[in-house]
């Protein structure tokens, strides 16, 4: 089996992930590279494992978290599909089996919130530990403050933390911010990202919950049928 040392390790990988962190500086986004690709997989493995999927299932969350941006190299726009479209033939040349190849470039071309869907365990794994990856270190500006609400939101973000309770199947997303910025900012970029790490938590059996400064931002209860008979009837019911 092709391990994550083998992926860390291959030359024509790492070229594409250092390319892929150049045409986003170019572009003034933020941080993309070795750290970001590093805590991407990381988590995904850390989720997985705390969830107690097997070896393989971890190893390929892993490894999908290490390569998931590699089409960055190429364009922003549809990255996920390119970097599945990059990897797919280097895995191959590795030796990975045709359907871990598969595993693992699924769930990379579906990681994007505005295009991407949660296909399988290790796609669900790594939407949840890319989208959780917003902290100060990520901003490459720090001496040129501007106007750029990513700058600002991320630049703000003090700490952050992916919990997960394997017995009570629960994964909590945790930001610490300063003031420098708002919950309001870091939801006008972060909403759908959040939306689709729910979807991710729910496929993998599990309840999501995303807290700001120990404050839980989404509602995990659902309205009783108690409560749901004492809400007042419109007067307008009837048009």
């Amino acid at each position: 089996m092709v391990t994550y040392e083998d992926v860390r390790n291959n030359k024509e990988i790492q070229m594409l992930i250092d390319g892929s962190n150049h045409v986003l500086s170019a572009m003034n986004y933020t941080e993309h590279g070795l750290r970001h690709v590093g805590y991407v997989s990381r988590t995904a493995y850390m989720i997985l494992d705390k969830l107690g999927y097997d070896a393989k299932t971890k190893e390929l969350a892993r490894i999908a978290g290490y390569v998931h941006d590699v089409g960055n190299m190429i364009n922003r726009k549809d990255h996920g599909v390119t970097s599945a479209l990059l990897i797919y033939p280097i895995l191959k040349e590795m030796g990975m089996p045709l359907e871990d190849v598969c595993t693992v470039c699924s769930a990379i071309g579906n990681h994007e919130e505005e295009i991407g869907n949660v296909i399988n365990e290790v796609a669900a794994a790594i939407v949840i530990a890319d989208k959780s990856d917003a902290h100060r270190t990520r901003v490459k500006r720090l001496n040129e403050r501007n106007d750029d609400i990513h700058d600002i939101v991320n630049y703000s973000i003090r700490k952050n933390i992916v919990l997960v309770d394997g017995e009570k199947k629960i994964i909590s997303v945790k930001f610490y911010m300063d003031n420098s910025s708002s919950v309001m900012d870091y939801l006008k970029i972060f909403l759908p990202r959040m939306v689709m790490s729910e979807k991710a938590a729910r496929f993998l059996g599990c309840e999501f919950r995303l807290y700001i400064n120990d404050v839980i931002i989404n509602t995990v209860k659902k309205m009783s049928a108690k409560q749901m008979e004492k809400v007042p009837k419109s007067d307008f019911e009837e048009f």
